[in-house]
């Protein structure tokens, strides 16, 4: 059975940081994409960031880029997401996803993509 436990979801002021964690079980780790998405209610779901494990190639969305960074132990098959900086418009649900064919580096082909496999989600909430 394939696991995605995401976990570091809290509420924090602006300007603060939190690492998120995306653990995974049951997958050959380092052939899948682990991608990070957020959606925040009457918004569109929106993929931030994903890391390709085997090759280590990233991608950020314009929206996080300069202040959060994604990154992948293999070993402990865990994909990580700091981030920094943090507003109030970052305020969502954040869940990780796994797919073995998600291209990610630089860019991501296509823009919109169902991943193979998701998390149920863990809550950040940036407020003064």
């Amino acid at each position: 059975e394939v696991q995605l436990v995401e976990s570091g979801g809290a509420s924090v002021q602006p300007g603060r940081s939190l690492r998120l964690s995306c653990a995974a079980s049951g997958i050959i780790f380092d052939d899948y994409t682990i991608g990070w998405f957020r959606q925040a209610p009457g918004k569109e779901r929106e993929e931030i960031s994903c890391i390709m494990t085997n090759k280590g190639s990233t991608y950020y969305a314009d929206s996080v880029k300069g202040r959060f960074a994604i990154s992948s132990d293999n070993a402990k098959k865990t994909v990580y997401l700091q981030m920094n900086n943090l507003k109030p418009e970052d305020t969502a649900v954040y869940y990780c996803a796994a797919d073995e064919y998600r291209f990610c580096s630089g860019i991501i082909d296509p823009p919109d993509f169902e991943y193979e496999y998701r998390g149920q989600g863990t809550q950040v909430t940036v407020s003064s």
